[in-house]
């Protein structure tokens, strides 16, 4: 823990040394032939990391977007409230996306798990069925990577020990996404 912001922010600046540059263009990469292919791009993730997903969803389905002849079809799996308690009252919380992944989930879409330990077993169940059904997988994850990282076709990968800088850095790498995706024309 950080006593002061200038700790905070000190820590967090030398964590930008390892910033991975190629996989997030690899990402923006991958989004942008989403957009291209008309392909649906799901983006799910707990708490925080959850947060993260429809707040990225919010800026490309908006933000880099809007005024644009051609849109991304992006969509939060952790928004739809009822469906994700029904599934963890009913059945268990580990297949909240993997369930909803069922329903919607096309050969060549796109799905990104945000997990900051890399571990969280529904993020898992949800990149491994969406791996067998043929779309693209990202993952975004800090400290080890964890499981995500292994299994995730492309891997973006912040080797930090700090939940909330890890949580940082994603909503960066969105931000980075929007702005690299955007139609120029000034709405964010």
């Amino acid at each position: 823990m950080h006593p002061d912001s200038n700790s905070y922010l000190a820590h967090f600046t030398s964590t930008l040394a390892t910033f991975p540059h190629a996989e997030v263009a690899a990402l923006i990469q991958a989004l942008h032939q989403a957009r291209q292919d008309g392909a649906t791009i799901f983006v799910l993730g707990n708490g925080g990391s959850g947060a993260t997903a429809s707040h990225w969803v919010c800026d490309m389905n908006k933000g880099a977007s809007y005024g644009a002849e051609l849109r991304f079809r992006m969509i939060s799996l952790c928004d739809n409230f009822p469906t994700v308690m029904a599934y963890s009252n009913d059945v268990s919380y580990e297949v909240i996306f993997v369930e909803q992944l069922k329903n919607f989930l096309k050969p060549g879409d796109l799905v990104i798990g945000i997990s900051g330990s890399g571990n969280s077993p529904n993020v898992i169940r949800a990149i491994e069925y969406a791996n067998e059904q043929g779309a693209m997988t990202v993952g975004l994850s800090g400290y080890s990577g964890g499981q995500l990282r292994a299994k995730s076709k492309l891997s973006v990968h912040f080797p930090v020990s700090d939940m909330q800088m890890v949580e940082d850095l994603h909503m960066m790498t969105a931000h980075i996404c929007m702005q690299a995706s955007a139609t120029g024309d000034g709405h964010c």
